[in-house]
């Protein structure tokens, strides 16, 4: 091809994919697939052309040769007289004469000039023009005669055919370059397809071909892609979490040893599973089949655990709703006591405690003294659960399309509401203690082993590693993004995210543990006058009049003052105020954000406005982190199953949650974790599958991924799983229990019946494991991948090179 020409469909190709929106590394990947694509169909023609070109040589000269043959046989059989002689040369002659003169020979070179004439039309497109001409010159000389076909003509011919087959090449480029460009490793797959006969069970005719090759739909772009695993990540326990370990696990020193875990041991987790479901291009049950069969079970494990968690994580959210629907009301019903029936007393029970504790143990979960109790289900709260799966169900009804775009809105909204909360959270009484409670670094949490193991847990938790949507939601990405930089992206984003919360909830619990603390020390002072007017203490005992200042500075300063007789007597009526232990009394689970907060909540003046926007964001929290579960258990399902029943049951009983999400899971993800891990470092080698990624992207990853995942992170999982095993077996197993009769919250032990029950569900759950090792034993499997230097291909996941219709394009989109 001439340079100019070369040049304008450079310039013409470069406009093209600026138009269809392409970057730049992907403009390059595309032009690579072009140039390999290309310099394979010219190695093609040209090989099918010699072969041709001899094939056709040889039939001619196999037929000249059995003329010549018949001809002599004839000559022997006549006699020797002049006139049998001469006849007997017309065959001779016919046999010596030229190709074309023989009987039957005009019709073969005829057929021989125009299979020649095609072949010449398409082998004229290569760059080489000169060197195939010269070639089909040399080919073309032994029956140049027998053809008689001018050569320039022929010449002339070729080129105004190959400039044809230009003009609807670059057409064809115009068009392809509008639909989305796949990657060269699925590009080497069809053509794969395209040059080697399929198996029987794979042939088809190419309706299934294409029900085949569409099946997996893409983000319509990477904004909706990195928010919807940030929205996933961003799961209500997981934050809360994060900040318990924070207050009661050394402060600044924990936050240090949780971004050295994050950025050695979850991010490169994390880009394993993104790489792994969006090179594969399978959900989370058949990407691990793949990599190697020994660990296939994983992906059901994976499955089942994501789906017990969605069953309960969802409780969370339809506590939300009723909280939500309760605000709407002054005062708000947390605020103050229920009266009795017919009466103007208060609630005994409610006037015990605390009117937040009460509204959540008795008006909330109705919960029982015990979980042995039982109890019935509490019929209020259904409605509340139909709304919150019809949000999840309207927000997933048009899959990726219609996921994308909600992602789009609701993970940015939550951000606006923490900051709201933020800036008022550092102008409230009290922000300034719980600020410096943030900042306080305890040297010895370094060196403490336990810390370190909460901490590592925290991080698969708070990355979602393990359950599968990570891998099932990277599987709808282009095998071309660099995946490595997306980790990156959603770990960064989490840990600003948790930071955020964490800060404004320190700011917020030092506000809480103040007022509680001041209300405590004004019922103090009543007690004494109460007592000092009955003549149950000396006039000494009366406490200062004025306590509406600073009531704990004022109370604990005359308390001091006190002589030491007198101030024993007094402390034989009064409780203990103290404002550290008060911030501390913190619990970890559900109880911190329904008790604690709503409170703090109701203190601050607007307390149903902020009450209102504090549900809301735990609405939208639990939201969008129930939609990247549903994915993660909708997709294995599309994959698997044709059809499946959609049937679901609520835990709602607050005993069984905590068991499951505080001893009961910990275990299954980091056996997950450790088989991933395994399956990507040594059975299909982290070596060969950075390799493989460096192809599609067009740059190596770096050689700190391949250390990680096969010497460090191993390690680290293995020495999780073994100090989290031996801490949950020497712990005993504890819930914290409403005791009606004192109107306080206890600490009660599991009953063995229950913690059975967590063993069985253990069992189940990790049972396809174990379920395929002594499958692949039993027939002899490799451990290691079967395909050995070659890439790994989903051949049934594989998107089309063709321009797609437009109907096929809408219908792509929906999962």
């Amino acid at each position: 091809m001439p340079r100019g020409r070369r040049e304008r469909l450079r310039r013409r190709r470069a406009l093209s994919e600026s138009r269809a929106g392409l970057t730049r590394p992907e403009r390059a990947c595309s032009r690579n697939r072009e140039l390999e694509l290309y310099e394979n169909q010219k190695c093609f023609l040209l090989f099918l052309s010699r072969f041709l070109a001899h094939s056709i040589v040889e039939h001619l000269k196999s037929q000249q040769k059995v003329r010549v043959a018949e001809a002599q046989r004839t000559e022997r059989s006549v006699t020797p007289d002049m006139s049998s002689t001469q006849e007997g040369e017309h065959p001779l002659e016919r046999a010596g004469a030229a190709p074309e003169s023989l009987p039957g020979m005009e019709t073969e070179a005829q057929a021989s000039k125009s299979s020649l004439t095609n072949l010449s039309t398409e082998i004229e497109f290569s760059e080489n023009l000169h060197e195939i001409k010269s070639w089909e010159d040399k080919s073309t000389a032994n029956w140049h005669q027998m053809l008689r076909v001018s050569e320039s003509q022929a010449f002339k011919a070729r080129v105004l055919k190959a400039q044809a087959w230009e003009i609807q090449a670059s057409e064809a480029h115009r068009r392809a370059s509008q639909t989305r460009h796949t990657s060269v490793l699925e590009m080497d797959a069809t053509q794969a397809l395209k040059q080697k006969p399929l198996p029987e069970k794979v042939q088809a005719t190419e309706k299934e071909k294409c029900e085949i090759l569409f099946t997996r739909p893409c983000w319509s772009n990477k904004i909706e892609y990195i928010l919807t695993q940030v929205g996933y990540s961003m799961k209500i326990s997981s934050l809360w979490h994060f900040f318990i370990l924070w207050l009661h696990n050394g402060g600044c020193s924990f936050l240090i040893i949780y971004i050295l875990m994050l950025f050695l041991v979850g991010v490169p987790l994390l880009f394993l599973e993104m790489a792994a479901g969006q090179r594969i291009r399978q959900s989370s049950i058949g990407v691990w089949k793949v990599i190697s069969a020994w660990i296939g079970g994983v992906g059901y494990t994976s499955f089942m655990v994501c789906f017990i968690t969605g069953l309960y994580l969802n409780v969370i959210n339809v506590w939300t709703l009723f909280y939500l629907s309760q605000s709407f009301q002054f005062p708000v019903p947390w605020e103050k006591c229920p009266l009795l029936e017919n009466s103007s007393d208060f609630d005994p029970e409610c006037a015990r405690t605390t009117p937040s504790l009460y509204f959540w143990y008795r008006l909330t979960l109705k919960a029982s003294d015990r979980i042995e109790d039982g109890g019935s289900p509490v019929f209020s709260l259904n409605l509340f659960l139909l709304v919150s799966w019809c949000l999840i169900g309207a927000f997933m009804i048009n899959g990726l399309k219609s996921t994308g775009k909600i992602m789009l809105v609701l993970v940015p909204a939550p951000y606006f509401i923490i900051l709201c909360f933020l800036f008022r959270s550092l102008l409230l009484e009290g922000a300034a203690f719980g600020f410096q409670h943030l900042m306080l670094v305890k040297i010895s949490a370094m060196y403490n082993m336990n810390v370190w193991c909460q901490a590592g847990n925290q991080v698969l938790f708070a990355l979602g590693l393990g359950l599968g949507p990570v891998v099932s939601l990277s599987s709808h990405m282009y095998p071309s993004t660099n995946c490595l930089s997306d980790a990156l992206i959603v770990a960064l984003v989490n840990l600003f995210t948790m930071l955020l919360v964490t800060s404004f909830s320190f700011c917020v619990l030092g506000f809480w543990a103040t007022v509680i603390t001041h209300r405590c020390s004004e019922k103090n002072a009543e007690t004494l006058v109460k007592l000092v007017a009955m003549g149950k203490l000396p006039l000494e005992a009366q406490p200062p009049p004025n306590l509406t200042a600073n009531p704990t500075s004022v109370f604990n300063s005359w308390l001091n003052s006190l002589p030491q007789p007198i101030k024993h007597m007094v402390f034989g009526y009064v409780t203990e105020c103290n404002l550290e232990k008060q911030f501390l009394k913190v619990k970890e689970g559900p109880s911190f954000a329904f008790v604690a907060f709503i409170e703090t909540m109701s203190f601050i003046p607007g307390s149903v406005f902020w009450s209102i926007l504090f549900f809301l964001l735990l609405l939208i929290l639990g939201l969008i982190s129930m939609i990247g579960i549903m994915q993660g258990i909708l997709i294995p399902f599309q994959n698997t199953f044709s059809s499946f029943r959609k049937s679901t049951k609520l835990l709602t009983g607050i005993y069984y949650i905590r068991l499951l999400s505080e001893y009961w899971i910990v275990l299954p993800i980091i056996i997950t974790i450790i088989l991933e891990n395994m399956a990507v470092g040594w059975a299909y080698g982290a070596r060969r599958f950075l390799e493989d990624l460096a192809i599609v992207w067009g740059s190596p990853a770096s050689a700190i991924i391949r250390w990680l995942w096969c010497f460090l992170c191993p390690i680290v999982l293995v020495a999780l799983f073994v100090i989290t095993l031996i801490h949950l077996s020497l712990k005993s197993i504890t819930y914290v229990a409403w005791d009606s009769s004192s109107s306080k919250e206890v600490l009660r032990q599991y009953p063995s019946w229950a913690l059975l029950v967590m063993i069985a569900l253990f069992l189940i759950v990790i049972l396809p494991i174990p379920t395929y090792f002594v499958y692949c034993l039993a027939h002899r499997i490799s451990f290691t991948s079967t395909s050995q230097g070659k890439p790994i291909i989903s051949f049934k996941s594989l998107p089309l090179i063709q321009p797609k219709p437009s109907k096929e394009v809408h219908k792509e989109e929906t999962l």
